[in-house]
């Protein structure tokens, strides 16, 4: 079976390749074909993939291409993990909201805005490429703001294009780990949005155990989600919220946070990045070690100034263990080309699951999985609280998807002004304003 990676020169493509090779079952995936716009990082990753499989027999053939036709042609499976302007797009997200005093964090708020706005044109033609020459091939996006995208995907290619996230399963997974339990056997009733969704019970034998989890402070400080809201807040809650609502439920202590600091993640991330792909552009025998090292200090710094808020202290071994995005991907492959019965959290179409909203959105909760693709189960209602943060941040996905499909500035600025970490209209129309100056690609936004 062959696999394609849209942005196949990105840093967190060795991955999914590490999970390829550790994949040893019948009708595997044989041959990996990486695609990419930049040559240089397409080398780069390239010459990592190949010595990551070195003396291992039979490892999937890697080869990489430009032209993103051929990249699609015969593919099975499609990965795609795009990123439209690249970190450089990513660190104006970041600055043009704080200059303003809003959070950029760049799949939530204004720099997820901001990003969907310029991702999406490209996602919509890439699904509309891999309709014309892969209509048989499945679709696993991961490309953020990845619930969005998945949704604006969905008219092209249906039921085959599904998103994924690590952080839901991994939010399940530590909190089993805290009471003891089977991770694996453990049924996790999580519902909401991709980087907007709760855990709302665990359960093991028949029974709930988040109640006893919540109950326990030690159990929850011996997991990153427990230090990071504290157990005060999640028992006021009833549930433990994905990692990413700290933007919300912090909301100002973030944002004093990150602008306390002179290098956002972005411009972290970038320069980062950048040393590393020139460092193997130079040494490209050392191109593997090169990237343990840059992965290593990318992984202990993530999510950083929340985790200082909160006095939650350095992420454990725990915390950053294997089983991210790319074993949810392999899961899924296997699921599907092998008709193996799989349950996973996955960003589907909502079928009536969550009564909030309507059939056709996009939402991440548990999913089966086999040869027909996936189709979600049932979970518990929202509450109120839940279903009002969903349903306004829903609104904005779709405004935004609106407005990058016919390039109306209305639908644009709705969307800025809709999000609920943005508080003012006028605020609204200066983020706008202020990304269409710096981004080349939003001109038709412009007032």
């Amino acid at each position: 079976m062959r696999l394609t990676i849209l942005g196949g020169g990105g840093f967190r493509v060795p991955l999914v390749y590490s999970a390829l090779l550790s994949d040893r079952g019948e009708g595997r995936i044989t041959s990996v074909r990486l695609y990419d716009t930049d040559r240089t990082r397409l080398a780069a990753i390239g010459s990592v993939l190949r010595q990551q499989a070195s003396g291992i027999a039979d490892a999937p053939v890697v080869t990489e291409t430009t032209d993103l036709d051929e990249a699609l042609r015969g593919a099975d499976f499609v990965f795609s993990a795009i990123r439209v302007g690249g970190l450089e797009g990513r660190t104006i997200d970041e600055r043009v909201a704080l200059d303003l005093g809003v959070l950029g964090q760049e799949t939530v708020g204004a720099g997820g805005i901001a990003y969907g706005l310029r991702t999406l044109p490209v996602a919509l033609e890439i699904a509309t490429r891999i309709a014309a020459l892969a209509p048989d091939a499945w679709v696993i996006n991961f490309t953020n703001p990845a619930g969005m995208v998945t949704e604006a995907m969905i008219p092209a290619l249906g039921d085959r294009v599904i998103g994924i996230c690590d952080s839901p399963s991994g939010l399940g997974r530590r909190a089993a780990l805290a009471l003891g339990l089977d991770a694996s056997k453990a049924f996790y009733d999580y519902a909401g949005l991709n980087h907007l969704g709760w855990l709302r019970g665990l359960h093991a034998g028949g029974v709930d155990r988040l109640p006893e989890l919540l109950a326990d402070p030690a159990a929850l400080g011996a997991f990153e989600e427990g230090r990071l809201f504290g157990a005060d807040w999640l028992r006021t809650l009833g549930s433990i919220p994905n990692e990413y609502l700290h933007y919300y439920y912090f909301a100002r202590e973030t944002l004093a946070a990150v602008r306390s600091v002179e290098t956002t993640r972005g411009k972290f991330l970038l320069e980062q990045q950048s040393a590393f792909y020139a460092e193997t552009a130079g040494q490209p025998e050392n191109a593997l070690a090169l990237w343990q090292r840059t992965r290593a200090e990318r992984e202990a710094t993530y999510m950083v100034e929340s985790r200082e808020i909160a006095d939650a202290g350095e992420r454990d071994e725990r915390d950053m263990a294997a089983g991210g995005y790319e074993q949810v991907a392999l899961s899924l492959m296997r699921a599907i080309a092998h008709n193996e019965r799989a349950s996973l959290i996955l960003n589907v179409r909502n079928r009536g699951t969550l009564r909030h909203l309507d059939d056709d959105a996009v939402v991440e909760v548990p999913c089966t999985v086999d040869a027909n693709g996936a189709r979600p189960l049932t979970v518990s209602q929202l509450t109120d609280h839940q279903a009002g943060l969903v349903s306004a941040v829903k609104a904005v996905e779709r405004s935004t998807i609106e407005a990058a499909v016919t390039g109306s500035r209305s639908s644009a600025l709705r969307a800025f002004a809709w999000h609920p970490l943005i508080d003012s209209v006028t605020t609204a129309g200066r983020l706008l304003d202020g990304y269409v100056a710096q981004l080349p690609t939003l001109a038709p936004f412009r007032s």
